[in-house]
């Protein structure tokens, strides 16, 4: 996956580079205030019921979500 995004960010001259996130109970907790005074927002391109797992992992693999995907397990 990521040999395709750096060939077309080599032909865009563009620079980017990945983070690795690790689980640590400080940074979760000072995120879920932010989350709770309103300063963090995430943006929820679409939501799909679990039934239709497939279609939300297509949504994904097609390049166009411009926020995060949710799965609805309830």
């Amino acid at each position: 996956m990521s040999a395709g995004i750096r060939r077309k960010a080599r032909r865009g001259k563009v620079e980017y580079s990945f983070l690795f996130m690790h689980a640590d109970g400080g940074q979760l907790a000072t995120l879920a205030k932010l989350f709770e005074e309103g300063a963090l927002r995430p943006i929820v391109d679409r939501r799909f019921p679990f039934g239709s797992l497939n279609d939300a992992m297509a949504y994904v693999d097609s390049g166009r979500v411009k926020g995060k995907v949710v799965v609805d397990v309830t």
